[in-house]
């Protein structure tokens, strides 16, 4: 279905008349008028009950501290070594290491996950960890607006008006062509549009080139920078727009030495989506355009809810995923993280969704046999069990859900997996010396 300007990664964006397509939306519903009575039914029905939040009990700064101390240790108690078959890791290690040294302007991670990616409590962390240690590369790739309830960058700033139509989301929902996240957003109103507020000193908004497109207008602070029309074979489009570093209402990425850190998430999303909803050759293009140094696909969590699943599809589609990265991306380093522990209620105690064992196993050997890197999460945690412990905690670190941390639980799994990354990085930067120091020996 042709679509006026399906748009995934962009700032300021204004639709611009463009020809009329009487099949890209059905007609509105019109207004009910003669269905006053189910309506006053409805106000007869027994309402579900409302759901109340309770504040937290109040923790002291001496029994805050000693927990999450408590819990750091138990991180630190880990396999060895955390990280299975870090050498797979040594092109995006080699890269961290140029970085370092002042011999390479950027190191792009690029980060697939569900729900807790797409709040964006973990990767936030993760990303300022990342950036703290090795500089700001830039806010890097974000989805248009806001393509569904949930979604959020906590540093950049997006918000759209009302007439978008999203498609994608992780039932696939639409053609395919969904850009780079997954998810793509289009109009056929004239004068709606979407922003984006960051820091930035280059903005690039990505959209579908389409046979029928429509035309786009993007602007900077309110005047208009650059104009392009949609119109034409069907492709992804790129638009590029230098601006003058600061605060900008439209943004994506910074022209500076750092780390670059997308997080794309999806709530509900399962490996089904890179592995079957994405169009293989439109996401490739569109990987290949990013080009990351490092892709981290991070699922798990929404498949352990159907054991059956596991059984059958979830290695083959998994499998699929990995081999779809690869033949687009035959460079990167591949790194597959294991969900978090989820927990479920039996008898009153909190114990361990009994398929999240299965889905690790089933991942470091999938990562081992395709030579990708594998970060097993959920044994860092503290493995099965960890549910209980982490959701008694005080502060708790977990929400009552079972299966999203609190911003301090985030934190936690962030410094881990960062610490694990940053020690693998020091054993290549030794290997690099002790190699360079014998070759140096050899008369």
């Amino acid at each position: 279905m042709p679509r006026c300007a399906a748009i995934v990664l962009l700032c300021l964006c204004t639709a611009l008349p463009s020809t009329p397509q009487t099949s890209a939306q059905a007609s509105p519903n019109p207004k009910p008028t003669t269905k006053k009575k189910p309506a006053k039914k409805s106000k007869k029905k027994v309402r579900a009950p409302r759901v109340h939040h309770y504040a937290q009990p109040r923790v002291s700064a001496k029994v805050r501290t000693a927990s999450l101390q408590k819990v750091a240790l138990q991180l630190d108690e880990r396999p060895d070594p955390v990280i299975d078959r870090p050498g797979t890791l040594v092109p995006f290690f080699e890269r961290l290491y140029r970085l370092s040294i002042g011999d390479n302007p950027t190191v792009h991670i690029l980060h697939f996950g569900d729900s807790h990616t797409a709040s964006d409590d973990w990767t936030g962390v993760l990303r300022d960890l990342f950036q703290n240690r090795f500089g700001n590369g830039g806010a890097g790739f974000s989805l248009a607006g806001i393509p569904f309830k949930g979604y959020r960058r906590f540093d950049v700033h997006g918000g759209a008006s009302k007439a978008w139509d999203p498609a994608g989301l992780r039932t696939g929902e639409g053609d395919g062509l969904f850009g780079l996240g997954g998810v793509s957003i289009s109009t056929d109103r004239i004068g709606q549009t979407i922003y984006l507020d960051a820091d930035c000193a280059s903005v690039e908004l990505d959209y579908l080139q389409q046979p029928g497109g429509g035309r786009v207008a993007l602007s900077d602070n309110g005047a208009t920078v650059n104009e392009s029309s949609t119109e034409g074979s069907l492709a992804p489009g790129f638009l590029a727009y230098a601006t003058s570093p600061g605060r900008h209402r439209i943004t994506l990425e910074k022209q500076k030495t750092g780390v670059v850190y997308d997080s794309i998430g999806l709530n509900g999303a399962s490996v089904s989506v890179p592995a079957l909803i994405f169009n293989e050759s439109h996401w490739a293009e569109e990987l290949r355009h990013r080009n990351p140094d490092l892709v981290i696909l991070n699922y798990g969590t929404n498949e352990s809810s159907f054991a059956a699943f596991l059984t059958r599809e979830y290695e083959i589609e998994l499998r699929e995923a990995i081999r779809r990265l690869r033949a687009a991306l035959p460079n990167a380093s591949i790194l597959v993280m294991s969900p978090m522990d989820r927990g479920q209620k039996n008898g009153g105690e909190i114990e361990t969704l009994p398929t999240i064992p299965r889905i690790v196993d089933i991942q470091r050997r999938v990562a081992a046999e395709l030579h990708c890197g594998f970060f097993n999460t959920f044994e860092v945690m503290g493995g099965a069990g960890t549910m209980s412990r982490w959701y008694d905690s005080q502060p708790r670190l977990f929400s009552a859900d079972f299966i999203h941390p609190t911003p301090a639980g985030a934190r936690l799994v962030a410094q881990a997996f960062v610490k694990e990354l940053i020690a693998g990085l020091n054993r290549y930067k030794l290997r690099q010396v002790l190699a360079r120091d014998a070759t140096a020996e050899v008369p």
